[in-house]
């Protein structure tokens, strides 16, 4: 299978988003990479986190990246495959830190464009539901909004996931 320089791949909570990425990667000649943004602030967080690193073969190196994704994605052997998870939780690391998420948003697009190997980008779309009721989540909601069309713009595949199922958009 040809894997696209950039992939994104979307879809809500405990949709098959990981699972998708991690075989499209997987797909490819290894060895892998799998950048996290995740950071575990409690106990359920912890538990997702080892879940996620117990699916993958230990032939996948992981890095953690919850802010500098960018230099992440930059600093990676040249030519290794790479599969960062998830966006959206990078982008709330971003917003806590008081960080230029404009500014960071675009450093990733520069960086997905200059990385040699594919990069499969996971999110989750958090705009199908209701406006939320406070301002810090409508401007994670519209954050994210921008920055998955902006991303999406560039992608060679855009991939929204139902239900475990993927539905190729673009």
């Amino acid at each position: 299978m040809l894997l696209p320089h950039l992939t994104l791949v979307l879809g809500g909570a405990r949709s098959g988003k990981s699972r998708h990425a991690e075989a499209l990667i997987e797909a490819l000649p290894g060895p892998w990479a799998y950048i996290a943004t995740a950071q575990a602030w409690d106990d359920e967080m912890t538990a997702r986190i080892a879940e996620h690193r117990a699916r993958r073969p230990a032939d996948w190196i992981t890095l953690d990246a919850p802010l500098d994704l960018p230099g992440a994605i930059l600093g990676l052997p040249e030519g290794r495959p790479v599969l960062v998870d998830c966006l959206t939780l990078w982008l709330t690391n971003l917003i806590l830190a008081e960080q230029d998420t404009a500014a960071a948003g675009s450093a990733l697009i520069e960086a997905c464009a200059r990385a040699i190997a594919p990069v499969v980008l996971v999110s989750n779309e958090v705009g199908l539901g209701i406006v939320p009721d406070n301002a810090l989540a409508r401007r994670f909601r519209d954050e994210a909004g921008r920055l998955h069309q902006a991303i999406a713009a560039r992608a060679g595949r855009v991939v929204f996931m139902v239900a475990g199922l993927p539905m190729q958009v673009a």
